[in-house]
């Protein structure tokens, strides 16, 4: 029989939970091996073991879950007939990126840690959620929505509205200023907007009449 292994899926879901409430609640300045391991009740060797280094922290605990978080609940969406509420939708699956895991995001996208180097699994946990948003920018484009953009070009503006959004809610103040309960229509109408200026609408002729000669 195989040796047990000593540390599992339960010792590292914890090791991450962790390093993410340390983030949380210290900057990336209060995430080391030791604290980690402290605050999940386990030892250091157990950090070494499942993740490597404190950078695979940062990596496996951190910037990849935020991408496993978007394509799990993303792919998780029901699709409906309107390929733009789906959209929508999925936007606001990276809301609840920024409010439920602030820490996944910060280090995902805001990349806070300096000279941190992404591996082949944290790329391919990024390309798979980039391809879900890709495949709900593809229905626009199936429905004739996307005007002269290419379904990449959308994705792209589609990702810096997201993105801009996601900055302004963690600043705060921005948001503050809506009405309680505002930030997510905030949210929707901002998505719709670019959704909409990819097709825009015809604007109706001008008619003109001339009056007739002698009058």
């Amino acid at each position: 029989m195989g040796r047990p292994r000593e540390h599992d899926d339960t010792t590292r879901a914890a090791l991450r939970a962790a390093a993410e409430r340390l983030v949380n609640e210290g900057g990336v300045e209060a995430l080391s091996v030791r604290a980690v391991a402290e605050a999940a009740r386990t030892t250091t060797r157990a950090v070494y073991a499942l993740f490597g280094s404190k950078e695979g922290l940062f990596v496996d605990a951190l910037a990849q879950g935020a991408f496993d978080f978007l394509y799990t609940e993303m792919r998780a969406l029901r699709e409906t007939w309107s390929p733009v509420a789906d959209l929508i939708a999925g936007g606001l699956v990276f809301r609840r990126l920024v409010i439920e895991h602030p820490a996944r995001y910060r280090i995902a996208f805001q990349r806070v840690v300096p000279g941190l180097a992404p591996g082949p699994e944290l790329a391919a946990a990024r390309g798979r959620a980039w391809a879900q948003l890709v495949a709900r920018v593809q229905r626009l484009g199936d429905a004739g929505l996307l005007g002269k953009r290419t379904v990449e070009q959308a994705a792209v503006e589609v990702n810096a509205m997201l993105e801009g959004l996601a900055n302004a809610e963690l600043r705060g103040p921005v948001f503050r200023n809506l009405p309680a309960g505002g930030e997510e229509r905030a949210w929707r109408d901002a998505i719709a907007t670019v959704i909409a200026g990819f097709h825009p609408r015809p604007k109706p002729a001008r008619t003109t009449t001339r009056r007739a000669a002698g009058r």
